[in-house]
């Protein structure tokens, strides 16, 4: 399974880091051990569809665990026999 989250919390960070609420997110993606890849607008993952979907709620809930309060992650999700590297190895 591939997926894509993009979270945006509200505020974004704090003042003294603009984008923790953010980075947050991204951190718990890290930690999970699934192939990923940080992008400018969203963060791809790819993996078993149940450690994704976890993953996924994770970076969620991380934002409002780091101080967000409120925020909305706009989530896409392919259940594809594909990888990431060969939707996109073309272009690369």
């Amino acid at each position: 399974m591939i997926a894509e989250i993009q979270v945006a919390p509200s505020p974004a960070g704090t003042p003294e880091d603009p984008h923790a609420h953010v980075e947050a997110a991204v951190r718990v993606i890290q930690a999970s051990g699934l192939r990923h890849e940080v992008g400018a607008l969203g963060t791809t993952i790819e993996g078993e569809p149940d450690a994704v979907w976890a993953t996924l709620r994770a970076a969620h809930e991380a934002m409002f665990a780091a101080g967000a309060t409120s925020g909305i992650s706009h989530v896409k999700v392919a259940s594809v026999d594909r990888t990431m590297d060969s939707l996109t190895a073309r272009f690369r």
